[in-house]
């Protein structure tokens, strides 16, 4: 048996927002960087800022790797990486950097065509971080721990769906295989995003997203329902869900009101997260609590949710309220690493 370890995965990343950010953080805090190595970074914003952001975050603290400039971008623990300003997918010469993989973090292609024209440029394969317009637009919608075994090396385009479908979807998913579900109805208690104003001022379609997002609570519209029916059609026609912005900067919680197909004590639901996050396989992924939190204690928390089981309550004897916390942006990221080395997998 060789001993020879693979090469690493060469990675691009379009979109150096708040998630494309965080994945490159959360690669060099795993201790990644070797396995997969960012090598590209596509963002409009000038280089200065872009050094600037990485160095410093006001939600998850200072970047303690080197971090500096050299001519064509910026330079992490000694590894070059170059940097492009481009605002479409063929203005950057992907086939020169001999990428295995483009991470999409910028949330702007939901449609396939749009997706493919990266493909066209030469990127081989896209890992998207925001869910397909359609199941047809994409090859696989992935949630780590659920389906990653769909993955293959054939595919070229796959989604790491939403942040709120990475925490709904495996909780979702265990209650119905173990207890079976009847309905469910989701509230999504989510932090602000870039979508919204700091003050009120023309900056969406939708109404209420032109108000200050730090003075109101307010509801928004949300794919949800269709994207956990997407995944988990055994629950097709049985999910209804809504969503609220909260003024906080990160830290999001979802509330759940479950109909079980039989009669369930919440105690018998909080034993089967206990379980769950008791196993080494899940450990990274899900856990839970029963101490008196708030948000914030689960600032830059690495898993898709944390069940809340001192907020689990019987309402009537197939009825039950279920609360999780995530954050929103540093556990997506974390499941954005495990597809991209779980597909790397597929095709070595």
């Amino acid at each position: 048996m060789s001993d020879k370890r693979p090469p690493p995965l060469r990675i691009a990343i379009n979109g150096y927002g708040r998630i494309g950010r965080s994945f490159l953080r959360a690669l060099y805090e795993a201790g990644l960087e070797d396995e997969l190595q960012v090598v590209a970074i596509n963002e409009p914003a000038n280089l200065e800022s872009i050094l600037y952001l990485t160095r410093f975050d006001s939600t998850h603290g200072r970047f303690i790797p080197s971090v500096e400039r050299w001519a064509r971008g910026i330079r992490i623990k000694g590894r070059d990486i170059a940097v492009s300003h481009a605002t479409l997918p063929e203005a950057v010469d992907w086939r020169a950097l001999g990428l295995d993989l483009l991470v999409e973090c910028s949330g702007q292609y939901g449609e396939r065509a749009a997706i493919a024209r990266f493909l066209a440029a030469g990127v081989p394969r896209v890992l998207l971080s925001n869910p397909a317009n359609s199941a047809a637009d994409v090859d696989a919608t992935i949630i780590y721990g659920v389906n990653q075994h769909e993955l293959t090396g054939g595919q070229r385009i796959v989604s790491n769906a939403s942040c709120t479908t990475n925490a709904v979807v495996p909780v979702l998913d265990l209650l119905a295989r173990e207890l079976g579900l009847e309905q469910v109805a989701l509230t999504t208690l989510h932090s602000v995003m870039n979508d919204q104003p700091l003050i009120d001022g023309y900056h969406h379609a939708d109404l209420r997203r032109t108000r200050s997002a730090m003075q109101s609570i307010i509801p928004v519209a949300t794919g949800l329902a269709r994207g956990v029916e997407r995944l988990l059609p055994q629950l097709a026609g049985k999910v209804a869900a809504k969503a609220i912005r909260v003024p906080t900067a990160n830290v999001s919680a979802i509330d759940m009101l479950l109909a079980f197909q039989q009669n369930v004590e919440a105690s018998r639901v909080n034993d089967l997260f206990v379980q769950l996050a008791a196993r080494a396989m899940s450990q990274d992924r899900l856990a839970y609590t029963e101490e008196a939190h708030a948000s914030i204690d689960f600032n830059h928390a690495p898993h898709s949710a944390i069940i809340d089981g001192s907020q689990t309550r019987n309402i009537g004897p197939r009825l039950v309220n279920l609360f999780v916390w995530f954050d929103n942006e540093w556990g997506f990221a974390n499941r954005m690493l495990d597809v991209a080395r779980h597909w790397r997998g597929c095709w070595l």
